[in-house]
């Protein structure tokens, strides 16, 4: 690891991330199911370290964190950054979500932004160009539609993913993929045609783990970054140790 090093760590309901930073360049990272913290190779002592999570920690993993041998800050929707926070009800907001809209927003400052996360749920989230997080929207992600088809109608098979997706359905299995399918990115890509047209300027950032293949016509001014909570956390991360930042 390098001598100077930032430590981001992003835990989830499943999987505990981490990620090394020199400054805004990633040098390293790697995940593990569970919360045992342990697992993070600490070659050299970090020079600061921030947390997200959506989980309460074990007492191991608060150990394993209070030993580290630097400030810690624990993330959340009342932590100073970059932006500034206009959800009204910010104690409900998903850290992942604001992480991700600071991420696009270190990226590129002054234009307007659609954040995308399509994961568990697909998640909307728009950044004024005046460096604002307004909110968003929430909606169920591709696994969920698929396995809800499969809960609400008994007589209709659980189909995957993977495999073939034709424009029209030749049987059930590809009617409902193909369904679920094109219906997601058609939602994906109405979002991106509504605010395009209301924000000419406007800079579109995809993340999460269901990758969505576009028309050429939307792929102009789309950004795809599958890193782009943990360069929010980092962004955090170095807004705060700055000896001049001040409360947004």
């Amino acid at each position: 690891m390098h001598p100077q090093m930032n430590l981001v760590i992003d835990i989830g309901n499943t999987f505990s991330k981490y990620y090394c930073f020199d400054g805004d360049e990633m040098i390293c990272h790697g995940k593990q199911v569970g919360h045992d913290l342990a697992f993070i190779p600490l070659t050299t002592a970090p020079e600061a370290a921030i947390v997200s999570s959506v989980v309460t920690l074990p007492p191991l993993a608060e150990a394993w964190l209070a030993a580290l041998p630097c400030p810690v800050i624990r993330f959340s929707s009342e932590t100073p950054s970059p932006l500034r926070n206009a959800y009204r009800t910010p104690d409900t907001l998903g850290p992942d979500r604001l992480a991700a809209a600071i991420g696009a927003w270190s990226q590129s400052p002054g234009f307007p932004l659609l954040i995308i996360d399509a994961g568990s749920c697909i998640t909307f989230d728009f950044v004024t160009a005046e460096g604002e997080y307004v909110g968003g929207n929430i909606s169920p992600g591709l696994h969920a539609r698929l396995k809800a088809i499969d809960y609400y109608f008994p007589r209709l098979p659980l189909v995957e993913a993977e495999g073939a997706t034709p424009e029209l359905g030749y049987n059930t299995e590809t009617a409902i993929r193909s369904g679920v399918i094109q219906g997601l990115k058609h939602e994906i890509e109405g979002y991106i045609a509504h605010f395009k047209a209301k924000y000419p300027q406007l800079l579109v950032f995809l993340t999460g783990g269901d990758e969505i293949n576009f028309e050429d016509t939307i792929k102009s001014g789309t950004f795809a970054d599958q890193f782009l909570v943990p360069r929010g956390l980092n962004t955090v991360l170095r807004h705060q140790m700055t000896p001049s930042t001040t409360q947004q």
